[in-house]
């Protein structure tokens, strides 16, 4: 009997799995698949290069708020080759620390649980002490739908193995892969329509913030809120759409659709029900949100398999932590202490930090929004990147910082700053006593601090 058998190895398996050699050898990793992480294959690594040559490429040709004039060409030609390219750099280096690991710790093949400490690998059975699932998901896609276009219905995975770009694209969902995906695809020449189900983009929970990036990004992309495609044809010109929008009937025809409406476990491919039979209900298992524990069982869950928050590095800090309660028996431990912190690579980019604004109504916490507009704000007018806004959520009894929701440029490097400051528990008055140098963005948090003390002086 092994002392712990971690299934999956994608960031949170492999986490732990790092983890647990600390403490045993006594371990057995199983992962059905490739032996890398959804973050470096079709994840945040190549994203972030398509989105990179996107917006340098759109950078090149916007001048006018700088006083220049100037003629760009631009061959798009190369860009996927180098998305492939760097992703394949980035899949290596993590295949190569897996390749380092002890022949006998690993196990290619899909696992199904036997009983609470029992699965089975390729008609092979392996007991444990104690499970870590981190088997994570795949792209939601409709499977008729799917036979019906082939190769022209693809997910938000497979883009990434597109050999060049195509003309045009259907973008159907608006959430946050979605929005990033699709603006990249936009900037870089390809005529891409975005279908929402609901009139929401990207994962801003503030009413204001929400309605001013709704308001931004249609400016520059083709946003169809609250419609969806009714049918899909193949036509020998490309994918014909259907759908009613403004009481008209409208047709579109492209290159390509991409699934974006999210993403499901692959918890259904272990049989958990053989544990238990309540557990064939993969929406409401009794997981323990801040141990990962499953009931009171020796069973951990970790990293996107089951969570709100599909997070990078939330997924590496379950995986240790969940390794160590199996291996140091601490079962009183919490696993989840990080601030919670979620970027979106849009332009401009949102983020959300601690508790959202919806969270604050929702458990009904008296607190004060302190908001800067960055359209009005001088280094970002002197940047010609003067778009959206920010907003500060303080507590009203204790002045400490809650959260924060931003859709600003630069938002990746202030939501990190604001999330130190509700990690380490700091209110308004503390934040007003550091220094801001002049002229900065950062001065934008500034500018809503003090917003939101003149609200909390005036109580």
């Amino acid at each position: 009997m092994y002392d712990l058998i971690i299934i999956g190895a994608g960031t949170a398996g492999i986490s732990a799995y790092k983890e647990a050699i600390k403490y045993t050898q006594n371990i057995l990793i199983i992962n059905d698949g490739p032996w890398d992480t959804t973050c470096a294959r079709v994840g945040c690594m190549p994203s972030k290069v398509l989105i990179l040559s996107a917006n340098r490429m759109h950078e090149m040709q916007q001048h006018e708020g700088l006083g220049l004039t100037a003629q760009v060409k631009i061959d798009t030609s190369q860009v996927m080759p180098y998305v492939q390219q760097l992703r394949d750099r980035f899949t290596r280096a993590t295949l190569k620390d897996v390749d380092s690991w002890k022949t006998e710790h690993k196990i290619s093949g899909r696992a199904e649980f036997i009983d609470a400490h029992t699965v089975q690998v390729n008609n092979q059975s392996y007991q444990a002490k104690s499970f870590i699932l981190a088997v994570g998901t795949t792209p939601s896609i409709d499977q008729e739908l799917k036979e019906k276009l082939d190769k022209r219905l693809i997910t938000t995975d497979e883009v990434f193995e597109l050999g060049k770009l195509p003309k045009s694209l259907a973008v159907i969902g608006s959430g946050v892969i979605a929005v990033e995906l699709a603006q990249a695809m936009h900037r870089l020449g390809v005529n891409t329509h975005i279908f929402a189900r609901s009139r929401r983009i990207g994962a801003l929970s503030s009413p204001a913030l929400q309605k001013l990036a709704q308001e931004e990004l249609s400016k520059e992309l083709n946003l169809h809120f609250e419609t969806l495609p009714s049918d899909y044809q193949n036509t020998e010109n490309g994918v014909e759409l259907s759908y009613m929008e403004n009481g008209r009937n409208q047709t579109l025809i492209v290159d390509c659709v991409m699934a974006a409406t999210g993403r499901k476990t692959l918890l259904n491919t272990l049989k958990l029900e053989n544990i238990h039979p309540d557990f064939k209900d993969l929406k409401n298992l009794p997981v323990d949100s801040k141990t990962k524990q499953l009931s009171d069982l020796p069973i951990y869950i970790v990293g996107d398999a089951y969570t709100s928050t599909p997070i990078q590095h939330e997924a590496a800090h379950e995986g240790k932590h969940a390794a160590k309660h199996c291996l140091r028996a601490n079962p009183d431990q919490e696993v989840k202490t990080l601030t919670p912190l979620g970027i979106v690579f849009c332009s401009p980019e949102m983020a959300m930090l601690g508790q959202n604004y919806k969270q604050l109504k929702d458990r009904n916490i008296e607190f004060v929004a302190g908001s800067i507009d960055f359209r009005k704000q001088g280094r970002a007018i002197i940047n010609a990147k003067n778009q959206g806004a920010a907003e500060i959520y303080v507590d009203k009894s204790s002045r400490k910082i809650l959260g924060a929701e931003l859709f600003c440029h630069e938002a990746e490097h202030l939501a990190h700053l604001l999330a130190w400051m509700v990690d380490e528990a700091l209110t308004v008055d503390d934040l007003l006593d550091k220094p801001y140098y002049h002229p900065t963005i950062v001065e934008g948090l500034r500018t809503a601090l003090k917003h939101a003390r003149r609200q909390l002086d005036s109580q």
